[in-house]
């Protein structure tokens, strides 16, 4: 059965990734999709009332469409936050009902708020009536090991009826919340993809987006037979060529596709311009890219020398002319 498209917004989204998706992750990744919706890391509520503001939620115009996941429990907190994504120019906020960490676990928030869907009904109203912005949640299909759809469900129908969320980003397994790290958390709880098809079958009303395990072209077309959207994370971070056709293939974009060189050079001005505007050296944009050339010859020798940390004094563009004749040499050595 396909699923209506009458609102595509979230028809492919980049997971929000800790240490990962920030503003530099982000501008590289629209480079390589256009169309994809992206995603912050998670900033809780308490950096955003105590802390530095700016460091949090400045981004880029380029990133649009592009949300701000926040983390909190607390409604009146995360309204605030709310009416300041809205003043930065966010086009989305994201609550994280699904990260499993025992500090995220401290601060009641995270993967824990599954077991109170009325208290994040509250939150997702409190932050929509304060925004004004389409508020989305971010959750799991279970907490611990007992695998009930109609705990989801249960979750899922109080959100919605109660809070007026109209869209859910599922990741498809379960949160261990005691004896799982997080990355553990990501790989152990088995996935059960169609419980959140069934979401689909039981709220057809509501975007129900998939994420979890998902890496192939073939295997998002294959949920979105399913289902209003999927989400990328680890494989769009590692292999973010992998994005490349996302817009021709499930936008229906016909602009050309993108050119591996032309995305490596606008980084680097990138890196220029934010060396010159803010004191940002380079090495800490330039990890988001180490992907950028995966799978092509000379690949290895490449990633080294953008990684390579004697020569972070180094202006990126000779970096870039360097990495390029390492990656040459590599590709025409003969194999042993």
């Amino acid at each position: 059965m396909l699923v209506g498209q009458a609102d595509r917004r979230w028809r492919l989204c980049v997971a929000p990734m800790m240490d990962c998706t920030d503003r530099h992750c982000r501008y590289f990744h629209r480079l390589i999709t256009r169309r994809a919706r992206l995603y912050t890391e998670m900033v809780t509520t308490g950096a955003l009332l105590h802390g530095d503001v700016p460091r949090h939620l400045d981004f880029n115009d380029e990133e649009h469409p592009v949300a701000l996941q926040l983390g909190g429990s607390e409604p009146d907190e995360l309204a605030h936050c709310a009416k300041l994504a809205a003043r930065w120019g966010y086009d989305e906020i994201n609550l994280n009902c699904g990260c499993p960490s025992e500090r995220v676990q401290h601060g009641a928030f995270g993967a824990c708020l599954m077991a109170e869907p009325a208290l994040v009904a509250d939150c997702v109203k409190a932050m929509h009536e304060a925004a004004g912005l389409p508020v989305t949640v971010k959750h799991r299909i279970g907490i611990d090991r007992t695998e009930s759809y109609e705990f989801v469900r249960d979750f899922v129908g109080t959100v919605a009826e109660r809070g007026g969320c109209g869209v859910f980003i599922v990741h498809a397994r379960n949160a261990w919340l005691k004896g799982l790290s997080p990355k553990q958390n990501r790989e152990v709880p088995p996935l059960r993809h169609d419980a959140v098809h069934r979401l689909k079958l039981d709220f057809p009303a509501l975007s129900i987006v998939i994420n979890g395990g998902i890496q192939t072209e073939s295997e998002i077309a294959a949920h979105l037979l399913h289902v209003d959207g999927v989400m990328v994370g680890r494989e769009a971070y590692h292999h973010p060529w992998s994005m490349a056709a996302w817009d021709r293939r499930f936008f229906d974009d016909e602009a050309p596709l993108p050119d591996r060189h032309a995305v490596e050079e606008a980084m680097v001005g990138y890196m220029e311009r934010e060396a010159a505007a803010h004191a940002t050296p380079w090495p800490s944009i330039a990890r988001h890219m180490m992907g950028l050339w995966n799978g092509t010859p000379g690949a290895r020798r490449w990633r080294q020398v953008w990684s390579d940390h004697r020569l972070k004094d180094l202006a990126p563009r000779e970096v870039e002319r360097r990495a390029h004749a390492a990656m040459r040499d590599a590709a025409a050595a003969p194999t042993t």
